[in-house]
């Protein structure tokens, strides 16, 4: 599956794009686990990775793998949920707040973080899973979306710091590192509301 944005990269002649994922389909090269990229260490500029992080065991792990694959002064960008329901069953594991998301990429040199999709998003998944629940009934909370489809807008006009604090998912963009970030300057990351 193409995530959210990335149709561009498929389609621009000048980036060379490889694509893998544990399951087959016609826009990955390869079927392989993150926990251990059968790829060369410094091999890439840039690693985006949406929505994978809370199916994999260990996240660390995965990130440690990315920091691998970047060459020097390589990006990352990742998305992942904070509150959200569980999705694929089994093989959902984890959740991040913004601040966890940043301490989870500390070998990285960060340009920016923040929500990605915020509290009207999070409220809409909500509905959705307490109706679905209610009425037992996927229909039901897949017809109460639509009709509420429009509370993701107000998360343009949520303040950042509030929509930190209820995202229904965070990103982080940053740069490979040397050197990690230290354990005392995680606390003075959080940019939520709760200050």
């Amino acid at each position: 599956m193409v995530g959210q944005g990335m149709q561009r990269f498929y389609t621009d002649p000048f980036v060379k794009l490889v694509a893998f994922d544990i399951y087959g389909s016609s826009s990955v090269q390869f079927i392989a686990d993150a926990h251990n990229i059968p790829l060369p260490g410094e091999s890439f500029d840039l690693v985006i990775i949406q929505a994978v992080l809370e199916h994999v065991l260990e996240p660390g792990q995965v990130v440690s793998e990315i920091h691998r694959v970047l060459r020097q002064n390589g990006i990352v960008y990742a998305e992942t949920p904070f509150l959200q329901h569980v999705h694929e069953g089994a093989y959902d594991f984890t959740r991040f707040t913004e601040i966890g998301h940043r301490y989870l990429f500390r070998n990285f040199t960060l340009i920016d973080s923040g929500a990605s999709a915020g509290a009207g998003t999070q409220l809409l998944w909500s509905l959705d899973n307490f109706f679905r629940g209610i009425f037992r009934s996927r229909k039901v909370g897949k017809f109460i979306k639509l009709c509420c489809f429009w509370l993701q807008y107000f998360d343009d006009f949520i303040p950042e710091s509030y929509n930190v604090d209820a995202a229904s998912g965070v990103f982080f963009l940053g740069r490979k590192s040397t050197f990690p970030i230290s354990r005392s300057s995680i606390i003075p990351h959080y940019k939520g509301a709760q200050q």
